[in-house]
């Protein structure tokens, strides 16, 4: 899966650029790296890697600032590496459209399985679109339009569009390609991270409160994603397919 990856590391602390590289390397990744916000944006001008880990505290641009940069033109992975005890850090980058999170200090197998699943997740969505030829061109439920091909989610009422990050996408097309059943909060994870959800994360309620902002689906308006306590969400809402 790694032999032909390519993998920008974004962090400006040497030592910490020094050893990712060293070690993802090893285990079969193409590597760069970047100092800094505009030494990351000549790597980009080059060409997008298929992953990119960003820290979040850097001198000039901070993480979330490049996070945002780089939601305006992709939907590359992103893993933002945190301060270890700083969980409005990873709340805050979930909210700009990261995949996932890493908090340092972290070990080389931790950061490893935190790319393979997500790396995991990317090629499940696209062999998924490849194997099925009958994915609909848009999906329509209540006053919203959804174009799977360009991931852009158009307001029908207010005449708006939005570009969705890879792991929104994931996560509206899950509901809509299973409209009035309850999803657990596994079930959800796996389609969205790759991965079972760890008990005490927070990711999975930042997305859901994401798509529920996005949707304008939230406080006592919530119509779209219901809550079933104990059990998961479900997304109840008429669900038409335009060929």
């Amino acid at each position: 899966m790694s032999a032909s990856k390519k993998v920008l590391v974004v962090d400006d602390d040497q030592e910490i650029r020094e050893l990712l590289d060293e070690y993802l390397t090893k285990a079969g990744f193409t590597v760069t790296t970047a100092a800094e916000g505009e030494e990351m944006k000549r790597r980009l001008a080059l060409g997008y890697p298929d992953l990119i880990l960003l820290d979040v505290m850097m001198p000039g641009d901070d993480g979330f600032t490049l996070c945002q940069y780089i939601r305006k033109t992709s939907d590359v992975p992103i893993i933002m590496l945190t301060a270890v005890s700083d969980e409005m850090d990873q709340i805050i980058g979930l909210e700009l459209g990261a995949d996932d999170y890493i908090a340092k200090p972290f070990s080389p197998r931790q950061l490893m399985a935190r790319i393979k699943a997500l790396m995991r997740r990317v090629k499940t969505t696209e062999e998924a679109q490849q194997a099925a030829p009958a994915t609909p061109k848009a999906i329509r439920f209540a006053n919203w339009r959804l174009e799977t091909a360009s991931q852009r989610l158009f307001d029908l009422e207010k005449g708006k569009d939005y570009e969705l990050s890879g792991s929104d996408f994931a996560l509206l097309m899950l509901f809509l390609t299973r409209p009035n059943e309850v999803l657990d909060r596994d079930t959800i994870s796996f389609a969205t991270r790759g991965r079972e959800a760890h008990p005490s994360e927070r990711g999975i309620d930042v997305q859901l409160s994401r798509l529920r902002q996005r949707l304008g689906d939230k406080g006592t308006q919530q119509r779209l994603i219901k809550t079933s306590r104990g059990n998961g969400y479900s997304f109840n809402a008429e669900v038409t397919y335009e060929e």
